[in-house]
């Protein structure tokens, strides 16, 4: 039996250490999750070719020369389209005139000494027991055999970007809107769409640079976002957008310097969507606001909670036929006119749409929506061996005392407000969030479910105990 660890196999994607001595994710094992893929592929989705695409991360090139190995090994055709955001091999394994996947090696958000492995299928993305099922191929050394032409496409980025630049169509107002690509790919490809569309461009760390000189590429960070918040005030931008490493998510900041939440974006979405297809459905976590499941109601939407992870929301929005999908985590995907798959150049470009038709600011924009206090989320530290096991205890507590929506995780609706608390599916952590009416009733419930963790040694409450504190000054 092969030996690979089975703990870097995650819910929606592959992802561990693939720098120093312990590292997890190594050429080996690219290879054969190359091999097993391939296998999948061919066997279970009956497709005939896979592009594979890599960020700028320094293990990256490794990582992606071992996977088209291992890939074409299989019989199947490959083709390297190079050093690509996440979208784009979502846009190239969607868009084949023929039976297609896509694999990205990247890190996204994560410190330089990660890396992963995003696999998609046309327009879908591998997730749950589809990765176990590459898990088992690999442990029984299971491999269709063959040998696939292997070619190159580095153009597949460039119609990527003009597909998504003629998706908009801009009033007259011109914006001015600063981006922060954190130093990822995004960096070269944004802003000279932005600019083509006659939007003033101002950037910041726009330079590709895989060991993320300035800050680590996640804009639902604050910390990561103080330099893009600074700059939106300086220049008096109408608004800033931050992508993470791999642009699948990214984040907004208004005209004041503030950020904007990802189910208020969601909102301002859903609800230009809805002008022009009344009565669809949208798509969003659960940790997002009970807002936004108002917002899209009010709005002649229908609302549909579901499970946090880019590919489990991507499967719900084909079974349900939703136009409109979102996270609080920033992965936000249309399927108006397009694939429903997660493009943030394609939100930035949206954002500016609907901004470029109005007098109002962002900000005005987002001030008539109606508004609750909301913490961001908080990330706790917790190991993965323990971590779902916290969540199910955790789950049978509360629901000795209330009634717990169990989509994912457990959230618990209290009278002016909710709390959440669910395991991480891409790092050895828990996630936490709270809504209430006060700054009194959100420290409440912050403290009742820290009181729910202080059993668990294995939890650092540190971040949790920060908001407290936040809160309640």
């Amino acid at each position: 039996m092969t030996q690979v660890p089975e703990n870097i196999f995650r819910k929606y994607d592959i992802r561990g250490v693939a720098v120093g001595d312990d590292a997890q994710l190594t050429a080996e094992v690219a290879e054969l999750v190359g091999k097993a893929f391939g296998t999948y592929s061919r066997h279970e989705l009956n497709l005939e070719q896979m592009f594979v695409g890599g960020d700028n991360r320094a293990s990256t090139p490794v990582l992606k020369n071992s996977m088209i190995k291992g890939l074409a090994s299989t019989g199947l055709r490959v083709v390297d389209i190079g050093e690509v955001i996440t979208p784009t091999t979502y846009f190239a394994s969607a868009s084949a005139g023929r039976p297609s996947g896509g694999v990205m090696i990247t890190g996204s958000h994560l410190t330089t000494e990660y890396n992963g492995i995003k696999m998609a299928y046309g327009k879908l993305a591998l997730a749950g027991e589809q990765i176990q099922d590459l898990l088992k191929l690999i442990l029984n050394d299971n491999f269709e055999e063959g040998t696939g032409e292997v070619a190159e496409d580095f153009d597949m980025i460039n119609r990527h970007m003009e597909t998504i630049k003629g998706m908009v169509d801009l009033g007259k107002r011109k914006l001015k809107v600063v981006v922060d690509a954190g130093n990822g790919i995004s960096g070269s490809y944004v802003p000279p769409v932005l600019s083509e569309l006659g939007v003033e461009v101002i950037c910041l760390y726009c330079e590709s640079d895989g060991s993320y000189p300035n800050h680590l590429p996640n804009p639902e960070d604050p910390e990561m976002t103080k330099d893009l918040e600074a700059k939106v005030k300086e220049t008096g931008a109408d608004f800033g957008i931050g992508f993470d490493g791999d642009a699948d998510r990214c984040g907004l900041i208004d005209d004041h310097g503030h950020h904007v939440s990802a189910d208020r974006l969601i909102a301002m979405l859903a609800r230009d969507m809805l002008t022009r297809h009344p009565g669809s459905k949208i798509v969003y976590d659960v940790k997002a606001s009970q807002l936004l499941d108002d917002i899209i109601v009010q709005a002649g939407g229908e609302p549909i909670m579901w499970k946090s992870g880019h590919s489990l929301m991507k499967q719900k929005m084909n079974e349900v036929g939703a136009l409109l999908g979102g996270e609080v985590s920033g992965h936000i995907f249309i399927g108006e006119d397009y694939y429903g798959f997660d493009d943030a150049p394609l939100v930035a470009l949206k954002t500016v749409e609907i901004l470029s038709k109005t007098d109002e600011s962002l900000s005005e924009i987002l001030e008539k929506m109606p508004s609750m206090l909301a913490t961001p989320e908080i990330i706790l530290s917790a190991p993965d061996d323990v971590k779902f096991n916290i969540i199910s205890k955790a789950k049978e507590k509360l629901e000795q005392e209330y009634k717990v929506i169990d989509v994912d995780g457990a959230r618990v609706q209290f009278p002016n407000g909710w709390g959440l608390v669910r395991a991480s599916n891409t790092q050895p952590a828990i996630t936490m969030r709270f809504e209430a009416r006060t700054n009194e009733q959100l420290v409440e419930y912050m403290k009742k479910f820290h009181e729910l963790l202080d059993d668990f040694p294995q939890v650092n409450l540190e971040k949790l105990d920060k908001q407290i504190d936040a809160y309640s000054n």
